[in-house]
């Protein structure tokens, strides 16, 4: 496989939005982008959380009335973060090892720059195996 970094793959601009927003207002902005996540922004443009299409099923499941609710409430605050430079299946090991599928990218500082899911590697990785096939 070619090594590449996570720079290559991720999403640029990821959607975010603030603590203090609705779980309504958050669902929104994940169905009106098509994504998964959406990840909880700062006011220094940091990550302080992310909130995750699993943590509607446990709102759900728990009869949480998304309207009401703020994002802080159910947003996963200790988030494992990844930089431009690291390696993809390095970025992908340490998914793996945290059980999770959405990995910010940060620099800077701690600054938000994209983010990489395990959609984006499973396309990489396929992207990667027809290319060796047509060789």
């Amino acid at each position: 496989m070619i090594d590449i970094h996570v720079d290559q793959i991720m999403t640029e601009e990821p959607k975010t939005v603030q603590k203090s927003q609705t779980l309504a207002e958050a669902g929104g902005v994940m169905l009106e982008a098509g994504i998964k996540s959406v990840i909880v922004s700062g006011p220094d443009g940091c990550p302080v959380g992310i909130l995750t299409s699993s943590d509607f099923l446990q709102t759900a499941a728990d009869g949480t009335v998304p309207t009401e609710m703020r994002i802080e409430e159910y947003m996963t605050r200790d988030i494992v973060t990844t930089t431009p430079d690291t390696a993809v299946n390095e970025a992908a090991d340490r998914m793996l090892e945290n059980n999770i599928s959405h990995l910010p990218v940060v620099r800077d500082g701690g600054r938000l720059i994209g983010i990489v899911s395990t959609t984006d590697v499973a396309a990489y990785v396929s992207g990667t195996s027809k290319l060796l096939e047509v060789g």
